[in-house]
Order: structure tokens, then sequence, then C-alpha cells
């Protein structure tokens, strides 16, 4: 099978001499398009009430956006912090995507060294922002505390997680004093309707402690264009360890750096109950279902596939590059793009699969029957 495609490619969209690979970019190039599976977004869509909304904002172009990002970031507050967000409102920032704001606080840090997560690997703007502006790499393996340690929890795209409890312990043992964690929470609502019992925004009293006694500014990041498929959007969020921190960031922050669609989609999507609902039911039983299709597949073959049951992906190891550069090519081919594990995480043998509806699945597992 030959792939039905423009003369673009991924890979060349990409200027990999200034910009980190991603996934999310075939799609526009395959004239057979069905389904991307290369992004790790909600398997449901986009919700069909934001979607409205910030259909409507575009007819207000010929405005600016609001310059202090409401009422959509009081709307977020109060999601995030139920009981106590008009406490904690002026602790958050709303940006363009996760990645202005991952930028925004690996600048603003105090120069030195920088760490990851103690994962295999982990989403790589961090370290993209890290070695753009200077800062010694540490191994995330080793015993050295870093100035600026980022974890990716849970971690995309190996699918490992840390509770709450768990994480704590390896704050304190892999950042300096007056040192910066940055938390990228992204795809820890997942986790299901409790996801603010195991989440950092929710662990005032530890936060104030090691601010206090270690001088260690602890910051959480969320992209929301995962959880609610938006990614075209850009829209991402950062809570600050307090407001002075988050006064610092707006003095860095390029002004009206979040459009008025993007903040009309969020000031309505947080309304939305049903659709999270509905997303914590469905998503772990497709993924049980993508699982179960993919070791029917195998054929006995010790393919490995790595993550928690909740996540809207799996991270499969096919244990052969030349066999999931195959995989790859047959599901381009068919229209159903995944995500290589080859550029950008440098992990040759795996594939990274979105969950998707069953019928959507179909197509991609039809086009790996040969493999």
């Amino acid at each position: 099978m030959t792939a039905t495609t423009t003369p673009a490619a991924n890979t060349t969209v990409w200027d990999t001499k200034t910009q980190q690979f991603h996934g999310g970019q075939d799609w526009k190039f395959l004239n057979n398009f069905v389904e991307d599976f290369s992004v790790t977004t909600n398997c449901l869509g986009t919700p069909v009430k934001a979607i409205n909304a910030a259909r409507d904002a575009v007819a207000t172009c010929h405005h600016y956006p609001p310059a202090n990002q409401e009422p959509a970031k009081s709307s977020l507050a109060e999601w995030i912090w139920p009981e106590a967000w008009q406490t904690n409102s002026e602790r958050l920032l709303l940006g363009n995507g996760a990645s202005e704001l991952i930028d925004l606080v690996i600048r603003s840090a105090p120069q030195g060294s920088w760490k990851a997560g103690p994962w295999d690997v982990q989403y790589k703007e961090y370290q993209r922002s890290a070695e753009t502006n200077g800062r010694d790499i540490l191994s995330p393996k080793g015993d050295d505390k870093a100035n600026v340690v980022c974890i990716v929890n849970p971690c995309n795209p190996t699918g490992d997680y840390k509770s709450i409890d768990e994480l704590k312990t390896w704050i304190l043992d892999n950042v300096q004093d007056n040192g910066v964690v940055v938390i990228d929470e992204s795809m820890q609502i997942w986790v299901g309707p409790h996801f603010r019992e195991d989440s950092m925004t929710n662990q005032t009293e530890f936060l104030e402690k090691t601010f206090k006694e270690r001088n260690i500014s602890i910051y959480v990041i969320h992209s929301w264009t995962k959880i609610w498929s938006c990614t075209g959007l850009r829209l991402g969020s950062i809570v600050c360890p307090t407001v002075s921190h988050c006064v610092e960031l707006k003095r860095i922050q390029v002004p009206w750096s979040v459009n008025s669609p993007a903040l009309a989609f969020l000031d309505e999507v947080v309304r939305d109950k049903e659709y999270l609902e509905e997303t914590w039911r469905v998503t772990p039983i497709y993924r049980a279902q993508l699982i179960e299709r993919l070791e029917t597949l195998a054929g006995g073959r010790n393919w490995e596939y790595f993550g928690k049951s909740y996540l809207s992906w799996v991270w499969a190891d096919l244990k052969d590059a030349e066999l999931a550069e195959k995989a790859i090519e047959l599901a381009k081919a068919a229209g159903v793009p995944v995500r290589s594990g080859k550029p950008g995480y440098e992990r040759p043998t795996f594939v990274r699969i979105a969950v998707r509806e069953p019928k959507q699945t179909d197509v991609l597992l039809n086009a790996w029957k040969d493999l």
C-alpha cells in the first residue's frame, strides 16, 4: 500500500535546527485521511458547545482579547479549585499552549543545571527550552540535584505516573535549595473524577513549606489541548507558587498571547461536566480493547505495552526498529498516522498509538494485519 499524500511530509514540516519534532502534522498531507493516532487527544473529539463558543468569538476578531484573560481565567480557577478559587486565581496565568509557559519559566529561572523526570523519556519541549537557554543538562538517572527540574506526570509518552506522595519525595530528592520545579500535569485529568486529590495544585501546605524552608519554587503546568482536543487553538495554564511569581512571569509574557476564540472555548468547556464523565468512562474501555487487539496481532511476539489503564494512548515497543518503521508507513498509507518513537524520542522500536473509537481503530488494525 502506498500513502496518498501531497508532496510535503511531517518530517519536512519541522525545522530540525531550531524546533523539536512532534506528531500531529501528517494529517493535512494525507488525501485519504481518516483519523490522527499520532496525537494523544481525547477520543471523544472536541466538545461541541466549546467549539460553538470559539466560533462565535471569531466574530469579535476586530477587537483585542481581554488583557486580563477574563472571564476565562476565573472560570478555569473555579474548575481547578472549586472550594478556594478566589484565593488562588491570582496564582494562575493562561498561555498560548503549555509550550509558551514552559519557555517563560525556564527563561525566568536562575541560571544553572536542568534535569528531567526519572522516566525513560518524556515530553521534549522542556529539554529544548533548557538547551536553548544555555543550561547544563544532567542525566535523569543520576543522583545529582539540579537547580531546575521538570517532570511530566503522567509521563508522555511512557505512561509512567507518580502518586502525589511519590512526587513530593522525588522533588525533595532532586532539586537544589533555591531551585525551581516544573510539574507538567497535562495528562493528569485522565486519572478520573478524583484527579484533584492527586494534583500538586491542591497541595498548598507542601508548596508553602517547601518554599519557606528551602526556597524551592514549584510551578504546575497544564496543556488543555489534549483533554479537550483543541490542539489548534493553543491553550495552556500555569499555577505559580505565589502571586509575586505570577507577576514576574507576566512581565516577560507577550501581551494578548491567548486569542479570543481560545478564551471563549475555555470559558465554556469547563462547564461541560458530561464530556469529562464520558471521557473517564470510555477511555479505559477503548484502551483495553486496543491492547487486546494488538496482542492478537502480535501473534506470540513479545511486544510490550506501557502506560496506565486510564490514559489516552499506548506506548508500544515492537522490539524491532524495521517492524516499527513498517507499522508507521502502513498506518500513514491507510490515513491513520501514528507517532514514531524514533524522531524526538530516540526510541526506534516504539510507536505511540492514540486511543480512538473502535470503528477508527478498525482502520488502523486492518492496515497492520500483515505485520
